[in-house]
């Protein structure tokens, strides 16, 4: 795929929707398709490497999403863990800077161990950032980012943001359908060009991903502008 250097977007965010409905269909249990869904994030990962995107992130888990049935969430915390265990050397070979943002008092001690060593290893690595959004959603970042504010005295929110120093999206993605965006970094949106596809999270890989790029590129962003 060739994209002029201009159309590529710095900061690609994708709402990844469709995993239980994929393994569903195959009649499996949901959990199933999460597994499958790991090797979506790993492909499309990889591709923003190769394109030069600086930033990919990745909804991963909501804070409305505490509310599945409790194996279903045991099962994502233990797929989230495992699987930052085993990419560490991915990361540190490919010089991938690991970030997870959310509301992580509601993460188990262990699970904020692995995150907290992780973002530490990789904290220097500076080919592209990998963002993970774990219990996380827009109002709850808005309020904390406000509260913040508010006791420092000053008077712009963004510096308070838990996504602070990372550009905003300039395209999200949403897959399976669903055309809304739940709770999904509601600041940071207010101007990210956004592509909704039918295709389940699972299926989601290369092509679809170059897709939704070529849509991107296509776009005229003025930004409240009027074009000259």
């Amino acid at each position: 795929m060739m994209m002029e250097p201009e159309r590529i977007p710095v900061h690609v965010s994708l709402i990844m929707d469709g995993n239980g409905r994929w393994a569903q269909q195959r009649g499996k249990e949901r959990t199933f398709g999460h597994f499958e869904g790991v090797e979506s994030v790993r492909e499309i990962s990889d591709e923003c490497l190769k394109l030069g995107i600086r930033y990919v992130s990745f909804f991963a888990f909501s804070e409305e999403n505490w509310n599945r049935p409790r194996k279903e969430v045991d099962t994502l915390m233990e797929l989230f863990m495992s699987n930052m265990h085993s990419q560490f050397g991915n990361f540190m070979e490919k010089g991938v800077r690991y970030v997870v943002i959310g509301n992580r008092s509601r993460l188990s001690d262990k699970f904020n161990k692995t995150i907290d060593s992780l973002m530490e290893a990789t904290a220097a690595n500076d080919k592209m950032t990998m963002i993970l959004f774990v219990s996380y959603s827009g109002k709850w970042d808005i309020l904390q980012a406000a509260r913040r504010m508010a006791a420092a005295g000053a008077d712009d929110l963004e510096p308070y943001l838990a996504t602070a120093g990372i550009p905003d999206p300039d395209l999200i993605i949403r897959t399976s359908g669903e055309k809304r965006i739940s709770n999904y970094m509601l600041w940071q949106a207010a101007y990210s060009e956004f592509v909704f596809t039918d295709t389940l999270w699972p299926d989601f890989r290369k092509d679809s991903f170059h897709a939704a790029l070529e849509e991107y590129a296509s776009r005229d962003r003025r930004f409240g502008k009027v074009k000259k």
